[in-house]
């Protein structure tokens, strides 16, 4: 037996333990598998073929957000201004009603993006003949990570641990709100702050981890497929070997991102309203959350700089031998002889050389990193904005827009 034999026997016996053994190769659903989502199927909330986003975000925001709203009535619908108000409250706003809705409608802009990309491995085709075995390998893995039960477990453990933090939080607060009563007795957390604390925010930090952790099994992916043998060309008109098409796709979790932002943005702005900012503090603020955002997109798109550099080098030195031997042939043409190093031996080679110069040049422009400012403008602003909307509270708009404008040119 063969070595694409054996490894191929290996790839059906471990797709066959896979729940999703039907999917041919390179066809990867980032929203589908998993026990929250055959939960979410067998309540009707979504199908195989929908995952109908809109409505469960619609039903994950109202648990979230609208129900603590309904049980701290009527004093929920104090003025926003009014100390302790739900609706003033910009923690339950960014983390509750657009982190929620922003992390379910992401699933289907990300679970399409993703689809597309992968896809374009095959249709190219970038992997090559011989690793087309092994890239179907790769993909049965990471949908094995997919589905696990394990890795979900985790993600609600953290958060049922986020939840009790929230009830430290409230029995310490010490101060009046829609989430605590204090009197004479002491402090009584309410009906509205007992929902967040059981519902509310474990739910916010599972969809987060969930979706964190989902990426990270892409990231791998990614970085198993950079290890394979490629089909790359250095003088492909893209500039990354025929790879720009993946650098795009970071921008497939511009919702997923503005979520966390949203809940990171109101955050800072709760500290501001008790606090002093100045621009500089401002700006290293947004700087350092873009440059995690981008790091978290860099990490699985770097693994293809080694096979793009290796590309670049070997390119350069043999279109480099190319180009020595074609412009000495034109030499000896016009001058009947070489000015240097001139050999019988080389006069007597075939002339009939192509010229090399213009795919030179187009391979010394080869770019070997595929995270561009060009390709992630939009995930950026989504990473931006809430804070800049948290800055405005603060600083002048002027101020505030002059950082933004500078990052995103950056």
């Amino acid at each position: 037996m063969g070595i694409e034999d054996k490894a191929r026997k290996s790839a059906e016996q471990v797709a066959a333990t896979s729940p999703r053994r039907d999917l041919p190769p390179g066809e990867y659903l980032a929203a589908h598998g998993g026990p929250f989502f055959e939960l979410q199927r067998r309540l009707g909330l979504l199908r195989e073929h929908a995952l109908k986003t809109g409505r469960r975000a619609l039903l994950f925001v109202a648990l979230a957000w609208l129900v603590p709203l309904l049980l701290g009535l009527p004093r929920s619908f104090l003025s926003a201004d009014a100390p302790g108000s739900y609706l003033g409250d910009l923690g339950v706003w960014g983390r509750f009603a657009i982190g929620v809705g922003a992390f379910v409608l992401a699933e289907q802009q990300v679970e399409h993006g993703l689809h597309i990309k992968l896809g374009q491995f095959l249709k190219a085709p970038i992997v090559a003949p011989g690793s087309v075995t092994a890239f179907g390998d790769a993909v049965t893995v990471a949908l094995a990570r997919r589905d696990s039960r394990l890795a979900e477990a985790v993600c609600l453990g953290l958060a049922l641990l986020a939840a009790l933090f929230a009830y430290l939080n409230m029995r310490t607060s010490g101060v009046a709100s829609w989430a605590v009563d204090v009197s004479a007795e002491g402090q009584r957390i309410t009906a509205a702050g007992w929902w967040t604390i059981i519902v509310s925010q474990p739910l916010f930090v599972f969809l987060l981890l969930r979706g964190l952790w989902r990426h990270l099994v892409w990231a791998q992916l990614l970085r198993r497929i950079a290890r394979l043998e490629l089909r790359l060309v250095a003088t492909h008109p893209d500039g990354n070997g025929g790879l720009s098409f993946l650098a795009s796709y970071p921008n497939a979790y511009v919702l997923f991102i503005f979520g966390i932002s949203a809940a990171i943005g109101a955050a800072i702005a709760k500290h501001l309203l008790q606090e002093s900012l100045t621009t500089t503090t401002f700006s290293m603020i947004a700087t350092g959350w873009l440059v995690i955002v981008l790091a978290l997109f860099a990490y699985p798109l770097s693994a293809f700089s080694k096979p793009l550099g290796q590309l670049k080098e070997r390119s350069l030195l043999m279109l480099g031998t190319q180009a020595t031997r074609y412009h000495r042939s034109n030499e000896r043409k016009i001058l009947g002889t070489n000015v240097v190093a001139a050999s019988t031996d080389e006069a007597q080679q075939a002339d009939d050389i192509t010229d090399p110069t213009k795919q030179f040049e187009t391979t010394r422009k080869l770019s070997a990193m595929l995270l561009s400012r060009t390709a992630v403008v939009p995930v950026a602003a989504a990473a931006l904005l809430p804070i800049a909307a948290a800055g405005v509270t603060i600083l002048p708009y002027k101020e505030v827009f002059s950082v933004l404008k500078k990052l995103l040119l950056l």
